[in-house]
């Protein structure tokens, strides 16, 4: 591998850190003395110092020296986590994604310098105070445990810039540790090469932390030396018994239950006896006696581990190659079955039946790759409101629920600018003042509210705040004074919500940098509709806004039922399909020209698609009317005849046809022809 390449490694790697250490911080500031949350955040900033001085980003390495010095600190319970600490955290973290972009950014920026000087200058504190100044203890999660810690670099690790050393000595940080040092490979000096190394290290260590934390600490050599992390003590309780020496032994595994018998047959000492058989060496002997003396008044609980999943980077290029591929085979597949159905061929069509389901299991695996937890761009928004209310002088806090909600990647990849729209939407007009929120009744604090649900082959986004509300007489004033309706116009309250996104609207008195200029609203909408999705207002002034965002889950493949009109075929979202019936112009019930018909006693109101789109030709004497589901009512939609099911790969009609309403797109048909896919909720908002 290149070293571009493993940069671009890094990169993608400390980017995923930044979320996560972003997230942590954030975290930290509601429950600040959170051992779990203090770890977390310096091991990120460990890992992202150690990857970045090994793959020649020095300058993000010497900017995280200081901090992680600091929450080094922290952890150790030398210093408290202050509100000045976690706002610099989160500065560092924007500079670093600065410099992960810009390689001609150095750590002598303006906002680097003033990061590095105030965590140097606070560890320089905290240093020169005597030890009775140190603040009370963090509170830890889980109980002690004693580990035994075999560590043996290979001998060319000094070549590689390593210094086993100090990993010994971030052990020793972790709790109470005894070392061991076996130099039995210590070659005589004159076959000694001083550039190698010949000693390995036992560690004995009772810690709060976990294996995976102790495993972190040798992250960078894991490459470069034999490395065992064992639980030494699974006993807990007071009354537990202490540990022998034979028994240590064993299970080290350095001699067997019957070589045991066999010494404790004889007079001497055990460990005596079992260095002059030459069954243990003296630097075995000496490391089990380390951990015997070590566990002697030291009872810990074996915590149960859990396994760590085991997974593969893959660039998302590929992934959308693999999507595009799986989607032509889905054509191919439909071609098979059509050629297999007209030939008659009982073998063929048995292939047919079965390249069809190996199809269909291809299609649903692959889809699941590429469906991601929308939590993920939920945590990124924390910050955001943040930064925003403190700017604001408002207390705002963002509550999330539905976070492990799944979605296309390509969805959530063109959801996050909308969504930072709406939300800077919500602090900027909606949450009142904390004056103004007493005033009203209200708490101080305001609250936004980001949740995400399925709902069939869709997911809903709601972003709820419990501000002002949407003030609808100053917006359609506003909306009249720009000229975009008509002054005698009499609006509808939805129709008044919808002058929202009018191009150029805004009813801020003056331009700030959160909001004012009439952009943002507009775009949101573009956006969402380009993603196949609809966006829905609902205010009441003095409660509050909901904003429901209404998105597909993929835009590569869904099943469709396959209808005809005349002799072009149209494709119907099958999730929101609920049944199909026959139909005859005789079965209208309405005697006002309404078109109504009745199905199991239930009035449902219906649309002929032949005349929505202007279609010409005879209808057939019997049709077949399509009722779907949406929004708890249900609409019929006429047409000629119903083919059945089709897994519909999703095609873009291009620039030329971006215009056309009411249809989101077309696919391939197994013969070649062309069928539309309808935008049925586009229909269903249009007949209202």
């Amino acid at each position: 591998m290149s070293a571009d390449m493993h940069q671009q490694v890094f990169i993608n790697e400390a980017t995923e850190l930044l979320q996560e250490l972003e997230q942590s911080l954030l975290e930290l500031e509601d429950d600040p003395c959170d051992q779990d949350l203090i770890a977390r955040v310096f091991r990120a900033m460990h890992t992202i110092k150690g990857s970045g001085a090994m793959f020649g980003f020095e300058h993000i390495a010497s900017l995280v020296h200081s901090i992680e010095t600091v929450y080094d600190m922290v952890r150790n319970n030398i210093i408290c986590i202050s509100k000045e600490m976690l706002d610099y955290s989160l500065k560092s973290c924007d500079v670093i994604r600065e410099m992960l972009t810009d390689p001609n950014m150095k750590a002598d920026s303006p906002l680097a310098l003033e990061i590095s000087a105030f965590f140097g200058k606070t560890a320089n504190v905290v240093k020169q105070e005597p030890k009775e100044a140190a603040v009370p203890a963090a509170k830890t999660k889980g109980k002690a445990a004693t580990y035994r810690i075999t560590f043996k670099p290979h001998k060319n690790i000094l070549l590689q810039g390593s210094n086993p050393t100090l990993l010994i000595n971030e052990l020793k940080g972790m709790g109470k540790a005894s070392v061991v040092v076996y130099t039995s490979d210590v070659p005589d000096l004159e076959e000694l090469e001083p550039d190698l190394c010949y000693i390995s290290w036992d560690v004995i260590l009772t810690t709060d932390k976990s294996e995976d934390d102790i495993r972190d600490v040798f992250i960078f050599v894991m490459d470069e030396c034999d490395l065992t992390v064992t639980l030494a003590d699974d006993l807990s309780g007071d009354d537990a018994p202490e540990k022998r020496i034979g028994e240590i032994l064993m299970q080290r595994g350095y001699l067997s239950q019957q070589q045991l018998n066999e010494v404790l047959n004889e007079k001497k000492f055990l460990g005596q006896i079992m260095v002059e058989k030459g069954l243990v060496s003296p630097d075995e002997l000496d490391s089990a006696l380390v951990e015997q003396a070590h566990i002697k008044n030291v009872r810990a609980q074996k915590s149960s581990a859990a396994e760590a999943a085991s997974s593969i980077r893959v660039p998302s290029e590929r992934l959308d190659a693999l999507v595009d591929l799986v989607g032509e085979l889905v054509t191919v597949q439909a071609r098979l079955s059509q050629v297999a159905g007209s030939r008659n061929d009982a073998d063929m069509l048995k292939v047919a039946e079965e390249v069809e389901r190996l199809v269909w299991d291809l299609r649903d695996n692959t889809m699941s790759i590429r469906m991601l937890e929308i939590g993920s761009t939920f945590s990124r928004f924390k910050r955001l409101v943040r930064d925003l209310s403190q700017e604001l002088g408002k207390e705002i806090e963002l509550v999330t629920f539905g976070g492990e909600t799944e979605i296309d990647k390509t969805v959530i990849e063109k959801l996050g600018d909308p969504l930072v729209h709406l939300i800077r939407n919500s602090i900027d007009h909606g949450i009142e003042l904390p004056a103004d929120r007493v005033a009203a009744g209200k708490p101080a604090k305001g609250h936004i509210t980001l949740q995400a649900s399925h709902s069939g082959d869709s997911v809903l986004i709601e972003i709820i705040d419990d501000g002002r509300g949407i003030n609808k007489q100053a917006v359609l004033n506003k909306a009249k004074a720009k000229g975009i309706i008509a002054e005698n116009a009499e609006p509808t309250e939805k129709e008044i919500f919808e002058l929202i996104f009018a191009s150029g609207f805004s009813t801020a008195e003056s331009v700030s940098s959160v909001s004012g200029r009439g952009v943002g609203m507009d775009v949101v909408r573009r956006n969402i509709e380009a993603l196949r999705g609809t966006i829905d207002i609902n205010s009441v002034q003095g409660v509050g806004t909901s904003i429901t965002l209404k998105l597909p889950l993929t835009l590569a493949i869904i099943d469709g039922l396959l209808v005809s009109i005349g002799d072009q075929f149209f494709i119907i979202p099958l999730s929101i399909v609920n049944e199909c019936i026959e139909f005859r112009p005789a079965d209208n019930v309405s005697q006002s020209g309404r078109r109504i018909i009745m199905v199991r006693n239930e009035l449902i109101p219906y649309v002929p698609l032949r005349s929505f789109f202007h279609m010409k030709g005879e209808e057939p004497e019997i049709q077949q009317i399509v009722i779907i589901s949406v929004d708890g009512r249900r609409v019929g939609f006429v047409v000629d005849s119903v083919v059945g099911d089709h897994q519909t790969v999703i095609k873009s009609l291009g620039k030329m046809f971006k215009e056309i309403d009411c249809i989101s797109g077309a696919s391939v048909l197994g013969d070649g022809s062309v069928a539309l896919i309808i935008d049925i909720l586009k229909i269903y908002s249009d007949i209202g």
